[in-house]
């Protein structure tokens, strides 16, 4: 994982409530503290975590724009880009502190990978020290899907003519050696 894991310890993760659950951030509402922050795009979501006093650190990436961002603090209109603000309710493996901290502790950081280290993958590192995208799974799953389908399709296709030929043998021997 691209990161850092200094400050990672032995410790029980807290679970939400209501886990993989996202609500809503109502407008004039302040997020708590080292929440995880979603917003949808056109084709991917956006996360961030709130760091307090309306603002959010998040992987730039191409959020904003075909130039890559590093790591960076932004305002949370800056952040939701005129989209609407969720909050995801996940596990997390620090308090709220710590996770403002962990996401703290990247800024600056230049090395965003669409599929190796992105927004998503960031925010999981901070809450819970963990490389993960569910984006990206449901990303590369499809591909697998159709090519396991593909593969099952030309198996099938296979066996059929391997009958079929096994029947037309075994009529032409049939027709071959009369009783």
């Amino acid at each position: 994982m691209i990161g850092r894991t200094a400050n990672v310890r032995d410790t029980q993760c807290i679970e939400d409530r209501s886990a993989l659950r996202d609500s809503p951030l109502r407008p004039g509402d302040e997020p708590p503290l080292g929440s995880h922050l979603v917003t949808r795009r056109a084709f991917y979501s956006h996360h961030g975590i709130y760091s307090g006093e309306g603002r959010v650190i998040h992987y730039g990436g191409f959020a904003l724009g075909v130039r890559r961002r590093p790591v960076e603090e932004v305002s949370l209109e800056r952040f939701a880009h005129g989209h609407r603000i969720r909050i995801r309710h996940d596990r997390r493996c620090f308090n709220r502190e710590e996770v403002v901290e962990r996401a703290q502790s990247r800024l600056g950081e230049n090395r965003y990978d669409v599929l190796r280290n992105n927004c998503e993958h960031f925010c999981a590192w901070a809450l819970r020290d963990e490389t993960h995208s569910r984006q990206v799974e449901r990303l590369t799953t499809l591909p697998r899907a159709v090519y396991q389908w593909i593969e099952h399709l030309q198996n099938a296709i296979v066996w059929a003519r391997l009958i079929r030929l096994d029947r037309v043998r075994g009529a032409g021997r049939t027709m071959a050696c009369p009783e």
